[in-house]
């Protein structure tokens, strides 16, 4: 395999690498807004006293919990692809280290 291909096979890894890593940041920030928003409307159901109120508020409970589930498995899914980029990563650049580059 020529060099020139390998390196690209390379940096066409770590730039993937640094997408998931960047969608998997992304994501958990999402998630913790989620969460912490489903706090803060947990609290106010307690303190709500009208029926229309309650129901508004525990649908937004669903639904954000429901984005965090999505997002958990979104994580998931992520950590999977990063393994195998990686494990794929190491490969090439074993393939390439008796090449001489680096």
């Amino acid at each position: 395999m020529s060099i020139s291909f390998t390196s690209s096979i390379i940096s066409r890894l770590k730039r993937e690498i640094a997408d998931i890593q960047k969608q998997s940041t992304n994501d958990k920030i999402k998630r913790e807004k989620a969460l912490s928003k489903i706090k803060q409307l947990q609290k106010n159901v307690k303190m709500s006293s009208s029926p229309t109120d309650l129901s508004s508020k525990m649908t937004q409970i669903a639904k954000l919990t429901e984005k965090a589930a999505q997002i958990e498995a979104s994580q998931t899914a992520l950590a999977k692809q990063l393994a195998a980029k990686n494990a794929e990563l190491r490969q090439q650049l074993a393939k390439d280290a008796p090449l001489g580059n680096k």
